[in-house]
């Protein structure tokens, strides 16, 4: 099965390798690293580079169709985003387990200071960190 065809005609040219990547990335169902969606890749025998991995996960990120926090170690992690609404998460730091969380407030927030900047096309990050209850209780 490929990836939504929606989703490759948002990020540019349909080729087989971005197919590749957005399945994976999809597949994954959770958070994941660049490299470690490039090794998952490698061993189904998927012929991706690791630069396409990076320029197809960025595309989706400014496409509206990837979600993307950090690690601890500042790794970009991304998630495959189905919709076009934005959503924050909850990552748990031990085990990766992340969480959507409702973020109403915080996107009231971010358009009242856009609004009363006087700015445009303002974007915001928020990460949530924590340990999941799993990870709290080992």
């Amino acid at each position: 099965m490929g990836a939504p065809a929606d989703d490759l005609d948002l990020i540019g040219r349909r080729t087989a390798q971005r197919t590749s990547v957005v399945r994976a990335l999809i597949d994954h169902g959770g958070f994941v690293g660049a490299r470690a969606l490039h090794d998952e890749l490698r061993t189904q025998g998927a012929p991706v580079g690791l630069n396409t991995v990076y320029r197809t996960l960025a595309a989706l990120v400014d496409a509206g169709r990837a979600d993307v926090v950090r690690d601890r170690g500042g790794e970009r992690l991304f998630r495959h985003r189905p919709f076009p609404e934005h959503q924050h998460y909850l990552l748990c730091r031990a085990c990766g387990l992340s969480a959507p969380v409702d973020s109403a407030a915080v996107e009231t927030w971010a358009e009242h200071v856009a609004r009363t900047s006087g700015f445009a096309e303002v974007e915001h990050t928020v990460e949530l960190t924590g340990l999941c209850p799993q990870c709290r209780t080992t």
